[in-house]
């Protein structure tokens, strides 16, 4: 399996990894521990929504290794909560809806160790030029 560098040190900083990546889909781990929880000690929502908005986003920023790296940014996001986080990990999918010349809709659903889904988003989202 290829392994794919992150390339974000915001998504860094929390562990995620990418477990998959493919054109019009993306799939991020991130693991739960104790720096994610929030009062409850539950996962906390801006962890789940951070996730859900890198796997949309990355869903529709897939390149092929040779061709450059594309990037983009989020102009909107909607997410649902379903239920609470508690597990070891958190797997984040999503998947390109729409792509066109200069913005792209995408989807992500997460789940927690593989059993729960936990929240759900839609996204819009802007292509841009690296910097």
């Amino acid at each position: 399996m290829p392994q794919f560098a992150v390339d974000n040190p915001f998504l860094e900083t929390l562990g995620v990894s990418i477990a998959q990546w493919r054109e019009g889909y993306a799939e991020l781990l991130m693991p739960i521990d104790g720096s994610k929880l929030n009062r409850q000690g539950v996962l906390q929502g801006g962890a789940i929504a951070t996730l859900l908005d890198a796997a949309a986003g990355y869903a529709g920023l897939y390149a092929d290794p040779d061709s450059p790296a594309r990037h983009g940014f989020t102009l909107s996001l909607t997410t649902n909560y379903l239920d609470k986080g508690l597990g070891e990990f958190v797997r984040a999918k999503g998947f390109l809806e729409r792509g066109g010349r200069s913005i792209f809709f995408a989807r992500a659903e997460a789940w927690v160790d593989d059993r729960l889904l936990i929240a759900s988003a839609q996204g819009t989202f802007k292509y841009s030029k690296s910097v």
